[in-house]
């Protein structure tokens, strides 16, 4: 019996993306597998469903219906209780779960007796590059967080020679140069901005100016050994985020746009940028926080809010910034699940080994209980 692949329509606010496209639905189907999506899942990713059933999808208006004995559920963040109660015991679910925040979804997951894999953990390994989620929307958010800044931004962002004058460039400031800051800084620099770009790891200030922007950090020994095997930055110590907030400080004094994107898996995000700093900046100027979700990488910021401080700065905190990009998120991320899956499918039929290095480090509940370490801790 073929394998049964559920899409079910995305729940949470403001959650504009999809799990599948039709482009991926035919590449399961030539798998062997059978999918089922929910009537209207792909409207805000605009794909419609005629599109899915031309695919080779089965589209069904209600939510159980999409669910009954379905073996792998596919979504993007993680299913509701309603949808976890409707799934079959032993059903494979895969999603961005949030799976530190979102400990109640989790707990339901596991009181189902639900395979569940978290998207978030997939290592960052050479051979799981293709499923790795997390780096295509942070790819897409540092994008758009640019085209967000100069929204919100009251001037162009180019240098202009023009008749009536010259049109300065605008100066972006970009915090944390993982894949999101990468690509603001390369969106900034397309736009014509003057950029700089700090971060706590080394590795980075190579790839920033190769980027054509300036790189800004306290370069001492500790900034030399501030990154783990993993690829991500390691907490600072009180002393070195005192030197490196002078040295930021007085940078952010001249800021038009500071965009910020820290993150540390499984912590509330730093804070970068404080109250006072934004303080110091020019009416006009513009943040864009977006560790938002995850707490704020700016003092002061609000989810989905933009907060106009006293002097007149623009703290823009908005939520799921993928979601604003939602066709090419979808696309992006519906390849990441088609490979991801593809670790779970043989022959035509589901075959789990855990032991597999990425599976085993994605995976959150199994046989009734949490599994994952860092999320049952």
């Amino acid at each position: 019996m073929a394998v049964a692949i559920a899409v079910t329509r995305e729940r949470r606010e403001g959650e504009t993306r999809c799990a599948v496209t039709p482009e991926t639905v035919k590449k399961f189907v030539a798998l062997g597998a059978t999918v089922t999506v929910e009537a209207g899942t792909g409207a805000g990713s605009s794909f419609p469903d005629a599109e899915y059933v031309a695919a080779g999808a089965v589209v069904k208006p209600d939510t159980r219906a999409v669910l009954e004995g379905a073996d792998i559920l596919l979504k993007v963040r993680g299913p509701t209780a309603q949808e976890i109660t409707a799934l079959k015991p032993g059903a494979i679910v895969v999603a961005l779960l949030d799976a530190y925040r979102e400990k109640d979804t989790v707990a339901a997951l596991a009181g189902a007796n639900a395979t569940a894999f978290a998207m978030e953990f997939v290592p960052r390994i050479t051979r799981a590059q293709v499923m790795d989620a997390l780096s295509s929307q942070a790819n897409l958010a540092g994008y758009r967080a640019v085209i967000e800044a100069a929204a919100a931004y009251g001037r162009g962002f180019p240098m202009m020679m023009t008749a009536a004058g010259t049109v300065a460039p605008a100066k972006v400031f970009v915090m944390g140069v993982g894949v999101a800051g990468l690509q603001a800084i390369a969106t900034a620099r397309r736009l014509g901005a003057v950029v700089t770009a700090t971060d706590v790891r080394p590795a980075t200030k190579e790839q920033v100016e190769s980027l054509g922007a300036k790189f800004l950090a306290v370069e001492d020994e500790e900034f030399r050994n501030a990154q783990t095997a993993g690829g991500y930055a390691k907490p600072m110590s009180a002393e070195y985020q005192a030197k490196q907030a002078v040295l930021v400080g007085e940078h952010i004094k001249k800021q038009d746009i500071v965009i910020t994107t820290a993150l540390i898996p499984g912590r509330a995000a730093p804070v970068l940028v404080t109250a006072e700093q934004v303080g110091t900046m020019k009416p006009g100027s513009v943040l864009i926080d977006l560790a938002v979700e995850a707490g704020g990488n700016v003092e002061g910021a609000k989810v989905g809010e933009t907060v106009v401080t006293p002097n007149g700065a623009q703290i823009v905190g908005i939520a799921n910034l993928p979601g604003r990009i939602a066709s090419d998120a979808s696309s992006l991320y519906a390849k990441n699940l088609l490979a991801f899956v593809g670790l779970i499918l043989k022959d035509g039929a589901v075959s789990l080994d855990l032991e597999d290095e990425i599976l085993k480090a994605a995976v959150v509940t199994n046989g009734g209980a949490v599994v994952h370490e860092g999320v049952r801790g």
